[in-house]
């Protein structure tokens, strides 16, 4: 039996106020308390309307200070409150699941001492991705890596599909303390890239719109550009195909045999 005390971890989507869903804003609504950690201070501004007592993650982050004491800190705020018998509610920018872990981290941490604990979707940057640069991902297939993880172990992708690096802006940190990374480490990036890639192969910069007043950022330079190019934290690059697909023949053999196995059951069958 779950213990009196209750989290729920929801997503605001990527616009301000055009994302929320009706489960994440009666959530919102009907807690105890609130936490938030969102993309803009805009946005914060319109979560005040519906909840002014609400509480801001954000000054848990500092320069220089690790991500992981950050996040260990957002996680034990929520809790302390939850064990404190209250109804809790995070609320995140996107997708509170989607390169976020203070919700996983806090959602487990919460069913693990016995509280109810769940997460309500929202609307990703990914999501506005494929929607603003018009891609299908079950076209070429897409592949999705933190730019910084890519860097650090050996991934095989495949050059023929989409391929999308988030946190850009920070590639290459391995320190958790920095809000940005230079040329440099973007120069390193770009040299792994080009083991799969031409240098002029074009790239793109992409960046959800946040306010119903501006447009999304997507900026398409060669990849020899990434190097000196703007990116920030919430920069994605996504790279598209730069060969065809393959087609595997002893596969597709394979298949028609089982085809036609399957039809000439199909015949006795029917006889």
């Amino acid at each position: 039996m779950a213990k009196h005390g209750s989290l729920a971890c929801v997503g605001l989507g990527m616009m301000l106020g055009a994302h929320v869903s009706p489960r994440s804003r009666s959530h919102i609504e009907q807690a105890e308390v609130v936490f938030a950690l969102v993309s803009d201070p805009l946005v914060e501004l319109w979560l005040q309307e519906l909840r002014p007592d609400v509480r801001s993650l954000q000054p848990y982050y500092a320069e220089g200070k690790s991500r992981q004491v950050t996040y260990r800190e957002m996680v034990e705020a929520m809790l302390a409150e939850v064990r404190a018998g209250r109804s809790v509610c995070g609320v995140f920018y996107g997708h509170p699941g989607v390169f976020a872990l203070v919700p996983h981290l806090a959602i487990d941490l919460a069913r693990g001492e016995g509280f109810d604990a769940q997460m309500e979707p929202g609307i990703s940057a990914e999501d506005c991705l494929y929607a603003d640069l018009g891609i299908d991902p079950g076209t070429y297939g897409c592949q999705h890596y933190e730019a910084s993880q890519f860097m650090f172990y050996q991934r095989r992708i495949d050059p023929s599909a989409y391929l999308v690096l988030w946190q850009i802006g920070i590639a290459g940190d391995r320190s958790l303390r920095r809000f940005a990374t230079g040329s440099a480490y973007r120069g390193l990036l770009v040299d792994l890239l080009a083991q799969d890639y031409p240098l002029s192969h074009e790239v793109i910069a992409y960046e959800a719109a946040t306010l119903p007043i501006t447009v999304p950022r997507m900026e398409r330079m060669p990849l020899s550009g990434l190097v000196n190019a703007d990116l920030r934290l919430q920069t994605t690059l996504v790279i598209p195909p730069a060969r065809p697909m393959q087609r595997n023949q002893v596969m597709l053999d394979r298949i028609a045999a089982l085809d036609l196995e399957a039809s000439c059951t199909e015949t006795s069958d029917q006889q």
